[in-house]
């Protein structure tokens, strides 16, 4: 199974990765947890040096970002039995214009993206995902602007203790600012409808519950799955 979960800050994405894993244990007895490492700075590093890659130039920053977006769609990854990734390359054109310094007017990095080259390098990166994965499901998770503004306000880091879903710990957190939230949600919907990827879910979180919207994804994501995931939970359930 091949998940892409993208979309805006607090809009739910984290939790519901979080719920996928857990179902995936008790459906297919194995998982796969989300590499959720795109947003800048990553989540892998720590101290001193996460703080020096997010004042690094432009120029460092877009060369990182494209050479992580193309490894982890890389033909070994995907010949793991599941593969899940979070934001990776929607994200990357929604946020490197508004907040990394390149792809938007005046690019930092304009040799290698100059205005809209996120965009035009995210379809290039679909192309590459379907040759390997043809059944990967893009799913867009989303919530109304007013709601994610009362989410950012509340928020508050009450985890304990590691995630399956999370091996390197809290995603990074704070990159939209209060002010942008509808830019950005429109931004995601458009990138996710410019998308080339055949199979799409959106998951609206507004109104609903954790476990309602898990049960929603099970259910549209079983349209998807291949025969191989198929053949895998039958087995695993009849075990």
């Amino acid at each position: 199974m091949n998940i892409i979960l993208v979309g805006c800050e607090y809009a739910g994405k984290t939790t519901l990765a979080n719920e996928i894993v857990e179902w995936s244990k008790l459906t297919f007895g194995g998982y796969s947890h989300f590499h959720d490492h795109f947003t800048i700075p990553s989540s892998e590093l720590t101290g001193e040096a996460k703080e020096e890659y997010r004042h690094a130039s432009p120029q460092i920053k877009e060369m990182f970002q494209r050479f992580m977006i193309q490894y982890h769609i890389s033909t070994d990854f995907f010949s793991n039995l599941d593969h899940n990734l979070m934001g990776i390359h929607i994200e990357e054109a929604v946020y490197a214009p508004l907040y990394y310094g390149y792809g938007g007017m005046n690019s930092g990095a304009p040799l290698r993206s100059p205005v809209g080259q996120r965009s035009e390098m995210a379809r290039m990166v679909e192309a590459q995902i379907l040759k390997r994965a043809p059944n990967v499901v893009l799913v867009l998770v989303k919530a109304s602007s007013d709601v994610i503004e009362v989410r950012m306000n509340n928020y508050e880091n009450t985890r304990v203790g590691d995630r399956d879903s999370e091996p390197f710990g809290t995603p990074t957190r704070g990159i939209v600012k209060p002010s942008d939230v509808d830019h950005v949600l429109e931004r995601f919907e458009e990138e996710f409808n410019a998308s080339i990827l055949p199979n799409k879910i959106v998951l609206d979180t507004s109104s609903t519950t954790i476990s309602e919207t898990r049960d929603q994804f099970i259910k549209e994501v079983d349209l998807f799955l291949s025969e191989a995931d198929r053949r895998r939970r039958a087995d695993y359930l009849k075990s």
